[in-house]
């Protein structure tokens, strides 16, 4: 499979470059020349699959020749071990609406089910090359732990992980500050989640510095971290006896959302997806009125979709405009004046697949309570912003909520809602005995560059 960016589209690299550079040279993302249409037949044996059967099927059409379908599928198997679900995820029923609950792996979060296999191919890839890649990736809380719970201990590998300094909850910052072996180095930024990530975005502009510390990131511009996302959403649809299926997605980077997108552009039968945001709710403002314009971070109860900049949304533009060089227009108006404004013909078109909705803290608060009520069930608050959505709109077709972490990673907000205090899952026990391990910097790219250049060489 060959790569272009979205903005150049005569760049060609294959599924190895990509995966390392994590992001274009150009500064666009990573996509595919071709994305394979399933047809009605096809799907209908898609059904017979177990998850790690159907997740080598998809993912093979995007790596191959460096996975075959014999490598991918010992590598998949491999890093779904520590799932507590055979089948990875599960879909229940909540009232009127399933859950597709993504949040069994080592780190409780969606994260877990991409990173984990990315973490084997890395060293499938490293061990060959015999070189060290040192790793730099963003989180608002919990791509980190799923990073570290991927990479902690692996041969030639270093991992650097940028947290927002008190905007993440504890519980989200213990795991990922306790769980690292001596080649992970958590960071604490003086900042928001969009300063981390406009940081990562630096360095790997600075090709002098990432060529000096042979880096790579793992964050959801990251193209292996959209093509095992796009599993579940076949897994669910194909569980499910319907024509057509609705997904509400949390979502603040626009990642695991545009993954639905690639599956319905795959042929499967989405009718609409739904970006569920919070306050930060620059997601439902350009969908709605075309106007993409980041404003200040304001903290939430739903902290890791606390982001202005959702980097994915890039992805999409190409789509819908067909153009690179229309997308390097609009980044650099971005760049230059703040923002870019979406014409009505290409909001239109946006909207045939997508709609948007804000939840506010207060409604956050009160759909954790009422789910609690009516079914005895605790949801996050990211995943609150789900269900809240999906009673902002009607259509005649099943509605999946995506459950995207596990409610006690977010214990202060699910006492606050509901009066109750959660058992901590099995997969936390060692986290309260452990002490945290973290280095607290200034919002300042060039002090973190050099931070990475000091700490390169320890292991």
């Amino acid at each position: 499979m060959k790569y272009f960016s979205t903005r150049n589209r005569k760049i060609n690299f294959n599924f190895e470059e990509i995966f390392q550079r994590g992001l274009a040279p150009d500064g666009g993302l990573f996509l595919p020349y071709i994305i394979k249409k399933f047809n009605k037949t096809h799907l209908k044996k898609l059904k017979k699959f177990s998850y790690v059967d159907l997740a080598t099927e998809i993912v093979s059409n995007f790596c191959e020749p460096e996975f075959n379908k014999n490598k991918l599928k010992a590598l998949i198997k491999k890093s779904y071990k520590k799932f507590k679900k055979k089948e990875v995820v599960s879909l229940v029923d909540v009232g009127e609406h399933k859950l597709l609950e993504l949040y069994h792996g080592p780190t409780l979060a969606f994260k877990d089910i991409a990173m984990q296999c990315i973490g084997n191919m890395y060293e499938e890839l490293n061990v060959k090359e015999d070189r060290t890649t040192n790793i730099v990736v963003a989180t608002s809380g919990d791509t980190g732990a799923a990073a570290i719970s991927a990479l902690s201990n692996r041969k030639n590998i270093n991992l650097f992980v940028l947290h927002p300094h008190n905007k993440i909850s504890k519980i989200q910052r213990k795991i990922m500050t306790t769980i690292g072996g001596r080649n992970i180095y958590n960071i604490a930024v003086k900042g928001s989640f969009d300063d981390c990530q406009n940081i990562v975005k630096e360095m790997f502009a600075d090709d002098i510095f990432r060529q000096t510390i042979n880096m790579s990131g793992v964050n959801s511009i990251n193209w292996a971290r959209i093509i095992f996302q796009i599993v579940y959403y076949f897994y669910s649809y194909l569980k499910l006896e319907s024509k057509k299926v609705n997904y509400i997605v949390p979502t603040g980077n626009f990642g695991d959302i545009y993954a639905g997108y690639v599956a319905k552009k795959m042929g499967l039968p989405i009718e609409k997806l739904v970006v569920a945001t919070n306050e930060n709710d620059i997601l439902k403002r350009v969908i709605n009125t075309g106007i993409y314009k980041p404003l200040k971070v304001r903290a939430s109860l739903s902290p890791s979709m606390d982001i202005q900049v959702s980097s994915n949304f890039e992805r999409l533009l190409f789509h819908v405009l067909n153009s690179d060089t229309k997308v390097k227009k609009m980044m650099m108006s971005l760049k230059i004046n703040g923002y870019f404004k979406l014409d009505k013909k290409i909001i239109k078109k946006i909207k045939k697949d997508f709609l948007a909705f804000k939840t506010t803290n207060q409604e956050t608060k009160k759909t954790i309570k009422e789910i609690y009520n009516k079914y005895q069930m605790f949801v996050d608050p990211h995943t609150a912003t789900g269900f809240n959505s999906a009673t902002k709109f009607k259509n005649s077709y099943p509605k999946v909520i995506l459950g995207t972490a596990h409610p006690y990673k977010f214990l202060e907000t699910m006492k606050l809602a509901t009066g109750k205090i959660l058992k901590k899952p099995s997969q936390l026990n060692q986290i309260s005995r452990s002490k945290e391990k973290f280095d607290i910097l200034d919002n300042n790219a060039n002090l973190i560059k050099k931070y990475i250049l000091d700490k390169q060489y320890e292991n």
